[in-house]
Formats: C-alpha cells, structure tokens, sequence
C-alpha cells in the first residue's frame, strides 16, 4: 500500500487548533497503520498547542495494517501508544528495560511531529505499541497511555510497598489515577487537597485519609508520609508537607512545571528527604500497568469531546479553566 493521506489536528503560533494532512509514502516492514478511535488530552498538549506539530499522545485504535515483519498485531486488534515511540535498543538504558532514557528515544513533541493521536490515523512501529486488556474500554484506556503510565510507574520503579504510607497531593488527572493505583497495591493513601469538596470522592477511589490545606498553616496528620506523589499543577507549599514527612522519606514532583524546584535545604539534608524526578512508563512497565488496571478495575473519570478541531479547542478550554474533570477524551466521529 502507497500513498497513505490521514487528517491531523496542530497546533499553531496562536494556539488555534489547525486541521491539516500528513502523507506517508507507506509503512515499513515493523509499523503499524492504526486508525484512532480516542485520544486522551494531557496537560503536556496545552504545552505544546503554540507548536507547529501534530498534537496528542495517547491514542487508542483499531489495526488496519501491519507491516511485513510484525507478528504482535493483526487487523483488527485495538491498540495504544504513548509518549515514547522508539528507542535505539541497543544503549544501557534500552538493554535494562530503561528505553525512555534512552539518549536517542523518539518522544512526543520531539519526534515524528507529523503526527500524533489528535489525527484519523497513525503509522508507529510495532514495538512502542501496546494491546488493550478487553476488560479496558477504550475511552478509559487513553489517559492511561500516559496519565496512569506516569503515576504507576513512580508507585512500581521505585519499589512503593504495600505497608508504605502513601500521600498524593491533588485529586486531577494524574492525582484520581494515583490514589487507585497507590489504594489497590495496597497502600496506606492519605490525600490533600485545597478545599473539603472532593472529600468523599477522594475515599471512593480508595484514600484512606483526607485533609485540606488550603489556609492551613499545619497539617496533624498522625503517622509521617513515607512517600509523596505531587500532582498538582502548582507546586505546593513545601513548608507545609516537610514536617509531615518521616525520615527518608521520597517526594515525587510528578507535573510539568516551568518553575524552579525550590525547597526547604535543612530539612531536607536532616531529615535524609530525597526527591525523585519520574516521567512515563518504560514499556516493561507500562505492560504491567494495563494489566493491574484491567485486574483491578482501575478506571480514569473521564469527559467525552468529538475528535474535531471544535471539539479540541473546547476540550482544551474547558481544561484550562480547570473544569475537566478529570481527563479529556477525544472521540473520533465515525
């Protein structure tokens, strides 16, 4: 098959959503043609909407071609890709299972920006996709491409145990997913955030405690935080949350910020606190999450919008105001 022409959505210099095409002369031997059903909105998109590049990275679809050489997949199967879309395979990283360290890594926004989830159809290769647990809808199973990617793979990489006190800062996107992740491997989940609203939701996907910290000048929480997932968009106030963690105790900033990390020195050095950077799931990894979701009944609460260029930019709006509650799901119209 040659002379593959699919529709994709841009960004652009103002931030208008733009419907555009991209042309592949045909797929190689280990790609696979994928015609999107959904596509999950992340808050990495909004970074990214004044770009020139095709937006979206975590689609969700249907097979319609398969390359010569692939195996894993025929026509048909749904399939799900996210931030990563090859690695070399061959470097430190790449052989510990490590490839989205991979120095010559293909990520969003940085590689193949000529196409993306937000499209009709998409060409990756076969090995950075991923198959869908039939227990996993695929509406449900965009955000986690990315969103539950991320938080698992903090829980899992870095060895969260199930006897550990777990603190999640924020109830959005990647903090609703966290707290059912953190919850159902067993852990103790105590939970902030701003106000009492979301109190009740907060122990409905398995939080343990509950506190608001907004005016709070102290926070009594009994025993300390063993680990702390940080998933607001802000940074929050570290002179809130140090005292309350116990000694060498993890923080783990899990949103993208263009602010400094500052924190607390003495505290930090006296206490033995470490903070560990973390982004998405490495593909051993991001297997082993869609498993355990698809177990475990892990679901993302999820807003629907058409796959359109309005549908976009509404979804998009309506995330800016901070009224998305809690991931976007775009849908293709069929």
């Amino acid at each position: 098959m040659t002379g593959i022409d699919f529709i994709v959505f841009k960004g652009s210099s103002d931030g208008k959503i733009v419907q555009s095409k991209t042309h592949k002369e045909s797929i190689k031997s280990d790609e696979v043609l994928i015609k999107v059903t959904h596509a999950g909105l992340c808050g990495t998109d909004m970074h990214h909407r004044t770009s020139d590049i095709v937006l979206g990275h975590e689609g969700i679809g249907l097979v319609q071609q398969v390359g010569s050489q692939v195996t894993r997949f025929k026509v048909g199967d749904r399939a799900g890709w996210g931030y990563l879309h090859g690695s070399c395979g061959h470097c430190d990283e790449c052989l510990n299972a490590n490839e989205m360290f991979c120095p010559d890594r293909s990520i969003y926004a940085a590689s193949n920006t000529d196409q993306g989830a937000f499209a009709s159809h998409a060409v990756w290769k076969a090995d950075f996709l991923y198959h869908i647990p039939d227990a996993i809808s695929s509406s449900d199973a965009a955000p986690l491409m990315c969103a539950g990617a991320t938080v698992f793979n903090a829980i899992y990489l870095y060895n969260i145990r199930p006897t550990d006190r777990v603190g999640v800062v924020g109830i959005g996107g990647l903090g609703h997913l966290a707290i059912q992740f953190a919850a159902k491997m067993g852990c103790e989940v105590v939970v902030f955030s701003g106000t009492e609203s979301k109190r009740e939701e907060a122990k409905s996907l398995g939080a343990t405690e509950f506190y608001a910290t907004k005016g709070a000048s102290k926070l009594e929480i009994g025993r300390p935080i063993k680990h702390l997932l940080v998933t607001t968009s802000q940074l929050p106030d570290w002179n809130l949350f140090f005292p309350i963690m116990a000694p060498n105790a993890i923080i783990y900033p899990m949103t993208v910020s263009g602010e400094n990390l500052s924190v607390p020195h003495r505290p930090l050095v006296s206490r033995g606190l470490g903070i560990q950077g973390s982004l998405c799931a490495s593909r051993g990894v991001h297997v082993k999450m869609l498993r355990f979701a698809a177990i475990h009944g892990i679901k993302p609460i999820t807003q629907e919008f058409p796959l359109t260029t309005e549908g976009i930019e509404e979804a998009m709006t309506e995330l800016d105001k901070g009224e998305v509650r809690y991931r976007a799901v775009l849908v293709a119209e069929h």
